[in-house]
């Protein structure tokens, strides 16, 4: 899998920790902006965001597709990125929301969960 998925997915991550709160918050757009113009695939990322805040996908709809992806993709140092992000985000309008928390929570359980299975399953195999 080509690093455009994983870029997609984390944009599609974002939009669904912003959404957790009920609405995508002004100051959370502004604050993804700020974070990612460092990123060298910042526009990519920020084009996924985007394309899901305008079609108005459900929270869980963005979040299985990009579960799905990086588990897809596998171990990454773009997740250490993804989660100091979210965890910006999530901040940047009045606070970390529990409901946002949780996703970000429910994401690294899921997708350590699902890494882990797969290195156990490789020792199992030998």
């Amino acid at each position: 899998m080509d690093k455009d998925k994983l870029y997609d997915a984390l944009g599609e991550l974002m939009y669904a920790v912003t959404k957790a709160d009920g609405e995508v918050q002004a100051s959370e757009v502004a604050k993804l902006k700020e974070l990612l113009a460092q990123h060298p695939w910042s526009a990519a990322i920020q084009w996924s965001f985007d394309y899901e805040n305008s079609r108005h996908i459900t929270l869980e709809e963005a979040y299985a597709k990009a579960l799905q992806t990086c588990q897809e993709y596998g171990p990454s140092e773009e997740y250490v990125f993804l989660f100091e992000v979210l965890d910006a985000v999530a901040a940047a309008s009045s606070g970390k929301d529990v409901n946002e928390m949780t996703v970000i929570e429910r994401f690294k359980k899921e997708l350590r969960a699902h890494f882990l299975e797969e290195d156990l399953s490789g020792l199992t195999e030998e």
